[in-house]
């Protein structure tokens, strides 16, 4: 079981989420801010048990589409984001206007909910009971809320902009070399795929 929340706590990337989410933390007041995050993470969480339960189902007699097929273009799509993240880093995109739900749901979807975690949280209901599915990505969701708050309140404690600023630049060297890893994952995962299906 604590394989299966690895993987799922490595796909969901707290250091990324927390890079990503930049502008929420320096524009909403701590408050707001830590709303919007566990907003977003109960979002989250009930997507991945919905295909943590009923994902194989989901895709077969509802889309009539091989999981595989999921698979190799969630592998392109993580292909892609790494390429971009190793090139160009990676900004936050999340706009500040609506309410806390409007913001909590852009964190969401994309930054939370990919094909990555989509994957790992079907794979994960696949492989094991329902109920206990659901509580390693409950576990891997606390985690991940955790860390991202750990880092803010490291981040809040540094007392001069030059520390806050040297802190965000190896964050984001961090995140460029996690391209690297989250390419390979999808080259990984295209490449299950296409064996997935020459087997069947």
């Amino acid at each position: 079981m604590f394989s299966y929340m690895l993987a799922f706590l490595v796909m969901l990337n707290p250091f990324a989420l927390f890079v990503y989410v930049k502008n929420v933390r320096e524009e909403l007041p701590d408050p707001d801010y830590y709303a919007v995050l566990i907003k977003a993470s109960v979002m989250s969480f009930v997507i991945y048990s919905v295909f943590a339960a009923f994902g194989t189902f989901i895709f077969s007699n509802i889309f009539r589409v091989n999981f595989e097929s999921f698979r190799i273009f969630g592998g392109i799509v993580l292909l892609s984001l790494g390429l971009v993240i190793i090139i160009q880093g990676r900004r936050s995109v999340v706009t500040l206007t609506g309410t806390l739900d409007d913001i909590a749901s852009q964190v969401a979807i994309p930054f939370m909910v990919g094909p990555g975690t989509i994957s790992v949280s079907i794979i994960i209901g696949n492989e094991l009971y329902t109920p206990f599915a659901m509580g390693i990505i409950a576990l891997a969701m606390l985690i991940n809320f955790q860390i991202v708050y750990s880092l803010s309140l490291m981040r809040k404690r540094l007392l001069h902009d030059h520390s806050r600023s040297a802190f965000d630049k190896r964050l984001g060297m961090f995140l460029r070399l996690n391209g690297f890893f989250i390419g390979t994952i999808g080259v990984n995962m295209v490449i299950t795929g296409i064996n997935n299906l020459y087997l069947f």
